[in-house]
């Protein structure tokens, strides 16, 4: 046998990348492993971003559809948008090459809520899938596959593929093995029974993916990392959020609607969220568990002090320095954390059951509480809702955060209404930026504007809600939810003519000073 690849039928179809990206046609649909900068082919993009770019350097129309857990890296996302031919991608992404193919009309992007994506893809909504490209740790003797550092959608492409290229990478540890919990029974046409998960730490499925070895056209072998970026330090926003977070909590403990070990948590990636887990370190909050989507190096900290228990998400999203201590000591984390299927770790029945407490950051809310967590200026995808809406929907606790200025203070992201609606005023209970907490449970439109103003919005841009929230009481056919219709978006289109969202001066506009008009189109207000 090759090293890690324990069946002979397997290693028998060891090939280069470039070998295997021969196979691959113009039109084909194809489901790549990764989530989050965890668990992608290394190789294999790169060979066929190649075979593309000479494809159309003959002037041959070469386009692919593709398919990925969610967001990947550089050297697949964007090494395959560079070629301009990807014709048709789903879940979230976040790679700048990718994200302007699909701002510019070459993509076609479905922007679909993580725990939907296999369903589609089981249903056949999306098209037949022509390859599964997967990474794995090991092959076993038994032919099944060892998962590596995420699942995302493995299992679904794998099943539903008529071809599966996998790439044995052997960076990943193989002290991965037994972190996983693969759950099978999914079945669309049959009544199913319940996810019998009701704890973070239950164990429902089996260590390794079943495969088809007759499906299997190509082994590739790899030896490389995982895009693992340092996460930025934590800012004094993130911590003042942070903070309102954990006041909560203590709050609703003392109110005795949450317990002491709270509910299980779930949170997004990056700065606010590393704070908040960075807080709960420092907490008397002890025996806490996750349901999340990503563990992060917040998550296993927590988890090295003793502070949670058990941690179940889909993928690890981990720096260069916790990557490598991953690698070193994975065997010390079985039981501790379990990776599932991404329509398992977010599936709407399991996160309403546990009661979660979901925390996810946002670009802006309006006043009546609306989140838009995936358009600039309503018309620009930043990266995609992922599974935000998954745990919004369904949480315990529905919480958004964001800090409450961009720009160097030129963008609100609490705005009159927002340029585009991800997540209604009806899923969502909690804003939070550094100025401060507004519980919206419970209260109607009107009550909601007067919390969120007064609590979120930064001083800068309070007033000028105020006297928004006050003309639509005046002007608005009923006042349920006062607008001013011809006023809603003004913010943001003063923000694309001027730079600002920031309303002049009457001296600055006698003066003409008005601000130029600045690149809004590149950073979100989180």
């Amino acid at each position: 046998m090759a090293g890690r690849i324990g069946h002979p039928s397997f290693a028998n179809k060891i090939m280069s990348a470039a070998e295997a990206a021969a196979m691959v046609q113009p039109g084909a649909s194809i489901g790549f492993s990764g989530f989050t900068g965890a668990g992608y082919p290394k190789e294999f993009p790169g060979a066929l971003a190649q075979r593309i770019n000479e494809a159309r350097a003959r002037g041959e129309d070469f386009t692919i559809r593709v398919f990925t857990g969610a967001s990947t890296a550089p050297e697949l996302d964007g090494v395959l948008a560079e070629t301009g031919g990807v014709s048709f991608r789903v879940p979230y992404q976040s790679d700048p090459a990718m994200r302007k193919s699909i701002n510019n009309g070459t993509t076609d992007y479905v922007d679909t809520h993580l725990s939907h994506g296999p369903k589609l893809t089981n249903m056949g909504f999306l098209g037949k899938l022509d390859f599964a490209v997967v990474e794995a740790t090991a092959v076993t003797p038994e032919g099944e596959l060892v998962p590596s550092s995420s699942v995302g959608s493995n299992r679904t492409y794998l099943d539903n593929a008529d071809k599966i290229i996998i790439e044995v990478n052997e960076w990943q540890t193989e002290d991965l093995f037994g972190l996983h919990d693969i759950y099978y029974d999914m079945n669309i046409v049959e009544r199913r029974n319940p996810i019998p998960i009701n704890h973070p730490g239950a164990i429902v499925g089996q260590r390794t993916f079943k495969v088809n070895p007759d499906k299997v056209v190509a082994v590739i072998q790899t030896n490389a990392a995982d895009r693992n970026s340092p996460f930025k330090p934590i800012d004094e926003d993130s911590r003042a959020i942070a903070g309102h977070l954990l006041d909560f909590f203590d709050y609703e403990v003392k109110a005795g609607r949450m317990p002491r070990q709270l509910f299980p948590l779930q949170s997004g990636v990056g700065n606010i969220a590393n704070a908040v887990l960075a807080g709960l370190a420092d907490s008397h909050f002890d025996y806490l568990t996750s349901y999340t989507e990503v563990i992060q190096d917040g998550m296993i900290n927590l988890i090295d002090a003793g502070k949670i228990t058990v941690a179940s998400a889909t993928s690890f999203s981990l720096s260069p320095e916790a990557a490598r201590k991953m690698n070193e000591n994975a065997r010390d984390y079985v039981g501790k954390i379990i990776l599932r299927p991404s329509d398992v770790s977010n599936h709407p029945e399991v996160i309403r059951r546990q009661f979660v407490i979901a925390c996810n950051a946002m670009i802006e809310a309006d006043i009546y509480g609306n989140v838009n967590s995936t358009h600039l200026m309503g018309t620009r995808i930043m990266n995609g809702i992922g599974g935000s809406g998954d745990f919004a929907r369904n949480a315990g606790y529905s919480v958004f955060v964001s800090p409450s200025t961009a720009k160097n203070g030129n963008i609100s992201a609490i705005v009159p209404m927002v340029s585009h609606h991800d997540h209604t005023e009806h899923d969502v209970m909690i804003l939070i930026t550094e100025q401060g907490l507004a519980d919206l449970r419970g209260l109607s439109p009107r009550k909601r504007a007067k919390v969120v103003i007064e609590n979120c919005a930064h001083p800068d841009f309070r007033e000028a809600l105020w006297d928004y929230y006050n003309e639509g009481l005046r002007v608005s056919n009923g006042i349920h939810t006062p607008h001013v219709l011809t006023k809603a978006l003004s913010w943001h289109q003063r923000l694309l003519e001027t730079g600002s969202m920031r309303q002049a001066s009457p001296a600055a506009q006698v003066d003409g000073a008005e601000a130029p008009a600045a690149d809004v189109q590149a950073t979100p207000a989180k």
